[in-house]
């Protein structure tokens, strides 16, 4: 990925300006503005460095004192982000999921942090790259594991499991009404050609999937389905987004971005769920002292302005969810 952040980073101000500007309006058309560089002290998290344009962005705004945690699964990633640290010694990058955020964030005797921010699914990098195996568009080995060194590759998941279970991925995480179909195919073809490259799965399924949506590849929902399987990329998020109340702190921001409704759905509930009151509480006359602490107020929704998307197409479908959590009392 470029570090050019306007034009490759997909809604690097929103989502920073999100993380820093206590005056931050999702409503507001200047939040797609930068602002001008702050000194925000405290300690914040990127779950998603990929290669770093949220992060380097970030970094500008905050004060020498802070520290910036950086997560990535992807080893190239990773070597990246152990490039800026020699350039900055505030980042600290993690070769972990975002969801194992609070038992690091505990060995470096941290326990609330003032801001999280994660940018979902796949990055430009991974999907221009043919050898990672996330590209229906390029011929590589079908791999598309987020981590190349640990964990099985899609050819080998796609060669050895059951019809049923595929069926259940591509239906469940594709939301293909082709699921069944596609799956009969994969089975009765890796009998006597067991599958290696990509173009071999996006050939099979676009010999099945006879409609598509405008613009998109019939193998599209299915490849999006088999990443989101191998890399347990849901339980990933459910399990982060259970443990950001315990992790941020007083007026700590979340700053989500997502790509698709499986994606955003469990993020916006998430949010509605911590950001309002108990049915039963709500009947009661309580006091300020007796509501719960630890809620987050939802900041909304930001969609990538129009001149963003003329300069990033990717970001057509980008959404950046936002929440704060209220002080308590």
């Amino acid at each position: 990925m470029s570090q050019d952040f306007s034009h490759t980073t997909v809604l690097l101000h929103a989502t920073v300006n999100a993380l820093v500007d206590p005056c931050f309006n999702a409503k507001s058309k200047a939040v797609h503005s930068p602002l001008p560089a702050q000194q925000k002290d405290g300690v914040f998290v990127d779950g998603t460095f990929g290669r770093g344009g949220h992060s380097r962005y970030l970094l500008s705004h905050l004060s020498p004192e802070a520290k910036l945690f950086v997560f990535d699964k992807d080893p190239e990633a990773m070597r990246v982000a152990n490039e800026l640290q020699a350039e900055d010694a505030r980042v600290i990058p993690v070769h972990q999921a975002f969801s194992s955020m609070p038992e690091v964030l505990a060995e470096y005797g941290v326990s609330k942090v003032q801001g999280i921010m994660m940018d979902l699914g796949v990055s430009s990098p991974q999907l221009d790259d043919a050898a990672r195996g996330f590209s229906f568009m390029r011929d590589g080995p079908l791999d598309m594991r987020m981590d190349t060194s640990r964990g099985i590759t899609a050819a080998e998941w796609l060669n050895s499991a059951s019809l049923e279970e595929i069926r259940g991925v591509i239906k469940d995480y594709g939301e293909e009404r082709y699921a069944f179909q596609i799956a009969k195919k994969i089975v009765d073809r890796r009998q006597s050609n067991p599958f290696r490259g990509t173009l071999e799965l996006a050939q099979l399924v676009a010999g099945v999937v006879k409609s598509r949506e405008k613009g998109h590849h019939p193998a599209t929902r299915t490849f999006q389905a088999v990443r989101v399987h191998i890399n347990q990329e849901h339980e990933e998020l459910a399990r982060s987004l259970a443990s950001v109340l315990d992790l941020l702190g007083t007026c700590g921001r979340l700053a989500v971005i997502s790509f698709h409704s499986l994606e955003d759905r469990p993020v916006k509930q998430a949010i509605a769920k911590a950001s309002s009151l108990d049915p039963e509480l709500a009947k009661l006359p309580l006091r300020d002292s007796e509501l719960p602490q630890a809620r987050l107020i939802n900041l909304g929704k930001v969609q990538a302005s129009r001149e963003e998307v003329q300069h990033n197409p990717r970001s057509r479908s980008a959404m950046l969810r936002v929440a704060e959590r209220t002080a308590a009392k």
